[in-house]
């Protein structure tokens, strides 16, 4: 059994931030980054989001392109790739938007939270209990058993913190929008938490792209990046 390939994605200000902090998403990625985000959907065994992501932000979370949905069709693959969220509360809605969009999805959950999940969901998504709390590395073997290849992670901070922090990210696409945001509470990248080799640790840069006025950062964390 083989893990998914694990890319991060994210959009963020100069100043490092994800979002600002009104109830509506703030848009920091422009025409161009958004249709190479949506190539990279297309190119992906399963797209996962954090719960908190699903609540706050409501996505559909899909390939918009009716092409790259109909190559994926023709190599065989589902028309969209499965739809991953992690929730160790449960506390997820039946009316969003998430479940009703799209192909397969699947909720991966603690005991706790897979008791009220499951009753909530029924006919909706598939739930898996990963146990008494949620282990990045197993979620993983999981979706290795169920043939996906590649996982793209689209947020929120705390499940791209948690995929770093268990050194189970094996790329990172930071698109760096051109404006600053500045609230000291707005949600940001990743938090505060201890990663595999500190601060000392430089990942490699393996490309940096300009879509428009957004710079394109692609780095392998598993990688050195001291030469």
């Amino acid at each position: 059994m083989t893990r998914p390939h694990v890319l991060l994605s994210v959009a963020v200000s100069l100043d490092g931030y994800i979002d600002d902090r009104s109830d509506e998403r703030f848009p920091l990625s422009n025409a161009e980054d958004f249709d190479h985000v949506d190539r990279l959907r297309a190119e992906s065994g399963a797209i996962l989001v954090g719960a908190q992501t699903v609540r706050r932000d409501n996505p559909r979370l899909l390939v918009n392109s009716a092409e790259r949905r109909a190559a994926r069709v023709a190599a065989g693959r589902p028309e969209y790739p499965l739809k991953v969220t992690v929730t160790h509360s449960g506390a997820l809605s039946p009316d969003l938007r998430f479940w009703h969009h799209g192909g397969e999805k699947l909720v991966y959950t603690t005991d706790a939270g897979g008791c009220l999940v499951s009753e909530k969901l029924a006919g909706l998504a598939d739930v898996v209990s990963l146990g008494a709390s949620i282990d990045f590395a197993t979620l993983l073997d999981d979706l290795g058993h169920r043939g996906v290849d590649r996982l793209m992670v689209e947020g929120g901070g705390r499940t791209h913190t948690a995929f770093l922090a268990a050194g189970l990210a094996d790329e990172i696409r930071v698109a760096v929008a051109p404006m600053l945001i500045g609230q000291a509470t707005a949600p940001r990248f990743v938090l505060p938490a201890e990663f595999p080799g500190g601060p000392a640790r430089r990942f490699h840069l393996a490309d940096v792209a300009a879509l428009g006025d957004v710079a394109v950062l692609r780095y392998f964390p598993k990688r050195s990046g001291a030469t």
